[in-house]
């Protein structure tokens, strides 16, 4: 599993016009990309770690401070542009796989006390966020 993690000052997720995701404040924004090999293990690992990784402010973590996160599936993270002009989504596992996984996710996380908001898995979705540093890291697991 590959995730985007950006610190913000509030994001939210609109689909058709509708608010769908939000968060108001300091947290993150995590987009979330699933490969074929990806399994139900790495998805609580992922969660341990967005929880838990210390990139807030004054090197805080989410569970330090109570941080909501906003978790948004983007089967883009495992795009391929490296030949021609058009990339190659071979390497995103199909949305059977990659939406339990990324529910999963969000479900790990819940369990564990974060307040998590998501966006719409396979929706035309509309992100905009405050990114705060700016500062944006890569977790894969």
């Amino acid at each position: 599993m590959r995730a985007v993690v950006q610190r913000v000052d509030g994001a939210r997720v609109v689909v058709d016009g509708e608010t769908v995701g939000e968060i108001i404040g300091q947290g993150l924004c995590v987009l979330v990309g699933v490969t074929h090999d990806d399994t139900p293990a790495k998805a609580e690992q992922l969660a341990r770690k967005l929880w838990s990784v210390r990139i807030l402010e004054d090197e805080k973590s989410c569970s330090d401070v109570g941080a909501p996160l906003l978790v948004i599936s983007q089967f883009t993270l495992y795009g391929d542009a490296r030949k021609g002009r058009r990339p190659t989504w071979n390497a995103a596992a199909p949305g059977g796989v990659a939406e339990p996984l990324v529910d999963a996710v969000v479900a790990h996380l819940r369990e564990l006390g974060a307040q998590v908001e998501t966006g719409r898995f396979g929706a035309d979705m509309k992100v905009s966020l405050t990114n705060n540093g700016p500062f944006t890291v890569i977790v894969e697991v």
